[in-house]
């Protein structure tokens, strides 16, 4: 939201108080906290101090490294939740002091200074200023401004508190949830306000007001409600926050670098989940709208064995129930008559199965009338249910914030497990009414229109984890806010079958993992309408080289025989290839529980020197090792850029010198997928599932391993254990270290193998 015309003037209708200099400093040594009371007038005079108002802002720290900042005009308003979780480091205080200069907050090497007389305060780390607040940044908004009616209107005369932080020359902003826009966000406004708005505009599913900078800092406003982020794009040199109210409230991180600030993010907001092993295989989906019934489930099964295409999961879409009655938890006996022996049957072809669900009860559902008697259903402000036919005729939401809902909601989940089901595709729950309703705990409608997934993902995810156990729940996710990480898998939403939303999506999954999401997917071919088989056979290779993998589309099936022979060769091809880079995938992905770093990462998190690679929105680094390049074109035009070094190609085994962009031509079996120079690459001796024993037979592949190289490479293990492997090369010798001597593996260089049976040590000699 926009508060001035140009740089001089406000906009008509607006009135600014601004943070103009600090009157006192004062701080509490045992809590830790630095206030400063900041009048909106140069004070020359006692006189001065009458009838004007003050901004006061507070910093304290939750954990070494996070500085909280908290700014206000009037505190004695009442606060109505929800609020993000935020989880400190337990019994930490901060060093606060005071100077003749001012005042000074220390947090591990996050420093914040605050200089007395005109407004200016500075966030330093290592002797270095990542950003400040000067002049005319902080400031208080009375007035009438109109806003988009979709995302919340303002038309009475309404307050805001508002934030500026410094932009240095060349630095570059990434974040704020799944945006699908240009990944460096730089002169773009961003609303946190949570859509259905497909892949191909400004609104977002996954709306997150948490940026990143190149700086190696982040903020997180911590507020639910609607967020009006300019970046840039009010004053060129700043990011500008502003929230509804008198209080806004956030968070600096420090850390130097982007994976270090998503390191303390993650750990203030929550970690994503260890997820299944299973999970990382092709899940297979009976699309959206056609006709299908355990004939046609039955059909695409077969169809996968045939052609020797593995399979892990089969999803259910909408139409698993009765039409006009989503979602009431019950099979359409019309088409799925035996829902327990189906299901029983898929398991027993080593199928896992997932079921889409979403928080709306359909009023012809049996269990709509039972909701609304119960208050289980969102009310409106005078009582009634609300209802709207914008999906299912007469439906209402789940209140979540009445325990005994999600209690009845879990229970409908129960059963269907009982059954067989073992995941959840948690649809929806972005078109949360914000106006004229109210929720059972008092809830602000406002801090719950994007909250609200919060609630909902995790009364499904939980339910699943307490029937499965730890880092076995899962689900497929596509709402979400600060926090939603903690409960993955998330996907893209609702895309076009084009390249050019191939590369949107892919957009959108870069910013959503510098938003701290460890996992993400997208509908591979597209969602809205039949792909052509180009576009198709390009967005299998970037679907499987994703963290997760699922053919999904609306008018149309997406099984690969449906568009032609070699869309089967391409399934079959790129399955294998990512079930054969399990052993090494498994430990990227358990890089986000304990570190909070994605699996798809975009290239400033692997590089955050390299500014060339800042503005490459077209590729990734899966992990930290291998960079994928997705072909957004039929005839196989692919460029992209390549950070220093010899990148060796894991398909082809060519080697190319990089720091520069490439231009390349692939076919349809081929993708721009390098390894990155001094690696060694855990390579799993399965090609036809994801979940085996990764460290039985694994081939050690080593690529560039520069002389003196000395490191080790764990591969996971199914009971949660791992097996090390030490690998040194002196000279043209390689040596390799088993600490298991019990199970084959083998160690690899260019095209020279050495095998090791229950060798604990085994040696290569590079001859290339």
């Amino acid at each position: 939201m926009k508060f001035t015309d140009g740089y001089w003037l406000t906009r008509p209708g607006l009135t600014p108080l601004f943070a103009v200099e600090v009157d006192d400093i004062r701080i509490d040594e045992t809590a830790g906290t630095m206030t400063v009371y900041a009048p909106t007038k140069h004070i020359e005079h006692r006189g001065d101090t009458l009838n004007r108002p003050m901004i006061t802002t507070t910093y304290s720290s939750p954990a070494p490294g996070v500085v909280k900042v908290r700014v206000q005009r009037h505190s004695g308003g009442v606060h109505r939740g929800p609020d993000f979780a935020v989880t400190g480091e337990e019994g930490f205080v901060p060093a606060v002091s005071l100077s003749e200069a001012g005042g000074e907050l220390r947090t591990g090497d996050l420093v914040v200074r605050v200089a007395r007389g005109a407004w200016d305060v500075t966030f330093e780390e290592g002797g270095r200023v990542l950003t400040r607040s000067e002049a005319r940044s902080v400031a208080h908004y009375t007035g009438t401004a109109q806003t988009d009616k979709a995302q919340s209107t303002h038309t009475a005369e309404s307050t805001w508190m508002l934030q500026q932080l410094g932009l240095a020359p060349g630095e570059r902003v990434f974040g704020f949830g799944e945006r699908f826009g240009a990944f460096v966000k730089n002169g773009q406004v961003v609303d946190t306000w949570n859509a259905d708005g497909g892949t191909s505009s400004e609104q977002s599913y996954k709306s997150v007001p948490f940026y990143v900078t190149s700086r190696g800092y982040g903020v997180l406003v911590d507020s639910p409600d609607r967020v009006s982020f300019e970046v840039g794009s009010e004053i060129n040199s700043r990011v500008q926050f502003s929230v509804p109210g008198e209080t806004l409230d956030y968070y600096l991180f420090g850390g130097g670098t982007p994976k270090a600030v998503l390191g303390r993010y993650t750990a203030l907001t929550g970690r994503p989940a260890r997820v299944p092993a299973w999970s990382f295989g092709l899940w297979l989906t009976t699309s959206f709208t056609p006709d299908y019934d355990e004939a046609t489930v039955n059909e695409f099964i077969d169809g996968f064995a045939a052609r020797d295409l593995p399979l892990s999961v089969f999803h259910f879409d909408c139409f698993w129930m009765r039409e006009f009655q989503w979602t009431d938890f019950e099979w359409d006996p019309r088409t799925f008559p035996d829902p327990e022996g189906q299901l029983a049957r898929l398991h027993d072809r080593g199928l896992h199965v997932s079921a889409w669900i979403n928080p709306y009860i359909a009023q012809r559902s049996a269990l709509f009338a039972e909701a609304a008697e119960k208050g289980y259903l969102l009310r409106r402000t005078d009582g009634s249910v609300w209802q709207w036919d914008l999906w299912q005729a007469g439906m209402g939401i789940v209140d979540f914030t009445n325990p005994d809902a999600a209690a009845w909601f879990t229970a409908h989940l129960e059963r269907l497990m009982d059954q067989g089901v073992d995941t959840f595709k948690t649809d929806f729950g972005e078109r949360i009414p914000h106006e004229g309703v109210q929720w059972f705990d008092g809830s602000d409608p406002a801090r719950m229109h994007n909250f609200y997934p919060q609630l909902y993902n995790e009364v499904v995810f939980r339910a699943l984890q307490k029937r499965r156990g730890e880092g076995e729940a899962v689900v497929f996710a596509r709402s979400a806010t600060a926090g939603g990480q903690q409960f993955p898998v998330h996907w893209g939403g609702d895309s076009d079958s084009t390249f050019s939303s191939m590369a949107e999506s892919l957009r959108g999954g870069l910013s959503l993992s510098m938003s701290g999401f460890g996992y993400w997917s997208h509908d591979i071919g597209g969602f809205e309408g039949m792909p052509d088989p180009a576009v198709f056979k390009r967005w299998l290779a970037f679907g499987l080289l994703s963290s997760h993998s699922r053919l999904h589309g609306s008018q149309t099936f997406r099984v690969p025989w449906l568009f032609d022979d070699e869309a089967v060769d391409v399934t079959r091809r790129f399955t294998n290839l990512k079930m054969r880079l399990m052993p090494y995938l498994a430990r990227v992905a358990g890089e986000a529980p304990a570190e909070g770093v994605p699996m798809m990462r975009p290239m400033v998190l692997e590089f955050p020197a390299d500014r060339a690679g800042y503005d490459a929105d077209t590729q990734y680094m899966l992990g930290e090792a291998l960079l994928v390049a997705p072909v957004f074109d039929a005839d196989g035009d692919a460029s992209y850029y390549l950070p220093a070094g010899r990148w060796t190609s894991l398909l082809d085994g060519s080697v190319v010198d990089g720091g520069r962009w490439i231009d390349e031509q692939h076919d349809y079996l081929s993708v721009p997928l390098r390894v990155r120079p001094g690696t060694v690459l855990p390579w799993g001796s399965e090609d036809s599932r994801p979940d085996y024993d990764w460290a039985d037979g694994v081939t050690l592949r080593c690529f560039e391993l520069p002389e003196g190289y000395d490191r080790e490479t764990a591969v996971p293990g199914p009971d949660g254990g791992s097996t090390t492997f030490r690998v040194r090369r002196t000279g043209s010798t390689i040596v390799a270290t088993s600490d298991d001597a019990t199970a084959p593996w083998s160690l690899q260089s260019g095209d020279d193998v050495v095998h090791a049976d229950g060798a604990g040590t085994i040696s290569l000699e590079v001859t290339g």
